[in-house]
């Protein structure tokens, strides 16, 4: 039976935002091609029809993946505070797939691992724009440094099993970003 290309587009888009929320959930290697098809309620034989390979398909995801948001950057401060909340921690399927996959991706084909410098440069460039009162090389490094304490706080606050101590480093690291921006 012949699917249409507005099917065959809406599969692939399927297959996509399953695999973006499982890798983000157990990482690219823990994910299997037949658990993302499972997942999108495709059967594993109609994977090579919208795939070369996995490798391939873990670059189309990266691509696909949206680090933080693609809108403009309004209150750097807001921005911080959202990134760094319990609530966002705690949502590994949809939440910023630099802090749950970037250790993962350097171990990744070339493609996926441009395609999430790509995310990155964006952010970066975002959270630049967003940066008042600051020439541009300012503005930059700024974004460069607070980028690089959220992800990290991020990643941090996920890997510790003490709840208060995760508590404590997304509070505080989100109060010393913020104060930068004073």
């Amino acid at each position: 039976m012949r699917v249409s290309r507005k099917q065959v587009e809406e599969n692939k888009q399927t297959i996509l935002t399953a695999a973006g929320r499982l890798f983000r959930e157990r990482g690219f290697d823990a994910v299997t091609v037949t658990d993302i098809m499972k997942s999108a309620g495709l059967t594993h034989g109609g994977f090579y029809g919208y795939f070369k390979s996995k490798d391939d398909l873990i670059a189309q995801t990266l691509a696909e993946l949206k680090i933080e948001n693609d809108a403009a950057i309004n209150d750097v401060v807001a921005q911080i505070e959202r990134y760094l909340s319990p609530e966002h921690r705690d949502n590994f399927a949809s939440g910023c797939p630099l802090a749950a996959l970037a250790a993962e991706t350097i171990r990744q084909s070339e493609p996926a691992r441009d395609e999430m410098s790509a995310r990155l440069q964006q952010q970066i460039a975002q959270l630049s724009e967003a940066m008042d009162d600051r020439d541009a090389q300012a503005s930059r490094r700024a974004a460069i440094g607070s980028w690089s304490a959220m992800v990290g706080a991020l990643i941090l606050a996920r890997m510790t099993a003490d709840s208060t101590f995760s508590d404590e480093i997304l509070g505080e690291t989100a109060a010393w970003l913020a104060e930068k921006q004073r």
